[in-house]
């Protein structure tokens, strides 16, 4: 024969407390890590990027013009709103 266990009552809090309700936040935006890698801000907000063409296949490349990539420039006005948005700023 099984004997079964009582019932127990138990108090979570004491009587009048009220439960604390906490509201649900909404995920953490998260950096499009892509982006991260490819744009940074100033500190005065504008987005820069590198040029283009300055990673390899330099022996047909002049001098000149792998001096003038060197440098980051601010990206395009049309583009800054979208990428500040996958920066998460």
């Amino acid at each position: 024969m099984v004997r079964e266990r009582p019932y127990r009552q138990v108090r979570l809090r004491p009587r009048g407390q009220q439960r604390l309700e906490t509201t649900a936040t909404m995920p953490k935006m998260k950096t499009h890590s892509g982006a991260a890698k490819r744009f940074r801000l100033t500190g005065t907000g504008k987005v820069m990027r590198r040029r283009a063409n300055r990673q390899h296949l330099f022996e047909h490349k002049s001098s000149r013009l792998t001096r003038r990539l060197y440098d980051e420039v601010p990206v395009a006005p049309a583009d800054v709103r979208a990428i500040k948005k996958l920066l998460g700023k």
